[in-house]
């Protein structure tokens, strides 16, 4: 009984909670981002340097038939998709800048709040009462 209660503990602090959250977010963040990436700024990237599926750029190493298709192409031997790399490092560049700038924004917002005075705290009932009777000893 001991270990299901830790467990329930474990489970239910804000800590693993929150960490939970965050990995589907993230998750659910990833899959934006990589729509956005091959979706939007490949086929822009792509028809910059000629080509309609910048993702499907490679180079041959098993005397593939040039033109294929790079599934065909990787049927055939082995290639060098730089192509889907390229792709797949402009999603992570996009990924981790969003991340460094939400991480900054938190840490510009933290340093705000510390800055803020904070209210003073209501004192307490004992000290309510040594307070009345100073000034009642002092008329």
């Amino acid at each position: 009984m001991g270990m299901m209660q830790e467990f329930k503990e474990f489970a239910v602090k804000g800590n693993a909670i929150d960490l939970a959250v965050g990995v589907i977010i993230g998750a659910a963040f990833g899959k934006i981002v990589d729509s956005i990436v091959g979706d939007l700024i490949m086929p822009i990237v792509g028809k910059i340097f000629g080509g309609l599926d910048f993702s499907s750029y490679y180079i041959p190493l098993a005397g593939q038939a040039a033109g294929l298709a790079l599934e065909e192409a990787k049927k055939a031997g082995a290639v060098f998709a730089y192509g889907n790399f390229i792709t797949i490092l402009v999603n992570f560049l996009i990924l981790a800048f969003i991340i460094f700038m939400m991480v900054k924004q938190i840490n510009r917002l933290k340093k705000e709040e510390e800055a803020a005075p904070a209210a003073p705290a209501e004192p307490t009932e004992e000290v309510q009462l040594l307070r009345e009777i100073r000034d009642s000893l002092k008329r």
